[in-house]
């Protein structure tokens, strides 16, 4: 009898976790039929920029916006009380100034200010255990009678970096907001302690944009190098830019003179793409010299700056370089690196 009991037992615990594993496959394959934007922000002035562009670049109800702020384990916490109360309810309702929420509530407001009204939406609210942290993870989902979500994620990690990385496995994503980089160290340094901005935009699965403040720019700069990789990351991004409106325009650079009609051939492939999918070009440019600088002083009167992902490993860059990275890094604009 109590073979049967176990055996019952272990069956109905196998039932049960394969029921939990399709419905987070039928989760998923519903999500990757949308565009869904993760907007990182830390409670700074300039990081609620990742939630003014999203708003931009995701203005459709095929969309969908989760704001993210991840919180380090027992931080800013009370009595125990207290604690398991506030791991019980709607942390965004809770009134109490917890590290995190007034933030999140800041960034409602500002896409209220951007015209997505989410706030007037019907909400779910939900808390998960993690990290055996007592607040744990808290989210808000606000949906669209049209069927869009934006959510408000309150996430506990060890540290941001990997709380920003852990969440795209809960997503996906197709397309990670950070905001600009306190430091970014070379390769060799950078395996030891690089920077929140420089870990999300090395190891990201999706593409990332990280945001600096706009300054009253206009239009998206995409580089193009007449690869079939950088074809792709144009298509991609010029898709982007026609959502949210924004003049396009091409760039080359090659590293000598002599490269000019490679270049200019590079540009006039990829124009002759968007003009395929009936997206206009404002305009195409061509330079030589150092990729990354030439990349970074022209594109530095654009909004954004589009670059591609060369897909190397971290030794590889450290022996080869990354141009995209170094644009990433030098950028006076937000750039967007596509993978």
């Amino acid at each position: 009898m109590m073979f049967q009991s176990l055996f019952r037992r272990t069956t109905l615990s196998d039932r049960q976790e394969r029921a939990v594993q399709k419905t987070l496959q039928n989760l998923q394959q519903q999500r990757r039929n949308r565009f869904r934007i993760l907007a990182c922000i830390d409670g700074t002035d300039e990081a609620f920029e990742t939630v003014r562009l999203a708003a931009q670049l995701a203005p459709n109800d095929d969309c969908d916006i989760i704001i993210l702020y991840v919180r380090s384990i027992d931080q800013g916490l009370w009595s125990g009380g207290l604690q398991l109360r506030l791991a019980r309810q709607n942390m965004l309702d809770a009134g109490f100034e917890l590290p995190g929420v007034r933030d999140l509530k800041r960034a409602l407001e500002i896409l209220k200010e951007s015209g997505i009204d989410a706030d007037s939406w019907p909400k779910e609210a939900a808390h998960q255990d993690a990290c055996g942290d007592p607040l744990g993870d808290n989210k808000v989902e606000y949906k669209s009678p049209e069927g869009r979500s934006v959510v408000l994620k309150l996430k506990t990690a060890p540290d941001v970096a990997n709380g920003i990385l852990d969440q795209y496995e809960l997503g996906p994503y197709n397309l990670i907001m950070t905001g600009e980089p306190s430091r970014w160290r070379g390769e060799f340094k950078g395996w030891f302690n690089a920077g929140i901005v420089q870990r999300v935009v090395m190891f990201a699965p999706c593409s990332v944009l990280v945001a600096r403040a706009p300054r009253e720019r206009t239009g998206f700069f995409i580089c193009t190098d007449g690869t079939a990789r950088s074809m792709q990351a144009v298509r991609r991004a010029a898709v982007l830019a026609h959502t949210a409106n924004e003049p396009i325009t091409l760039f080359s650079a090659s590293t000598t003179e002599a490269g000019l009609p490679a270049a200019e051939e590079a540009v006039a492939n990829a124009k002759a793409l968007l003009k395929a999918m009936k997206i206009p070009v404002a305009s195409t440019k061509t330079a030589h010299g150092v990729p990354a600088r030439e990349i970074v002083e022209a594109g530095s009167a654009y909004k954004v700056v589009v670059v591609t992902d060369e897909g190397r490993s971290r030794v590889q860059r450290m022996f080869r370089g990354s141009t995209a990275l170094d644009v990433v890094r030098q950028a006076r604009t937000s750039v967007l690196d596509v993978r």
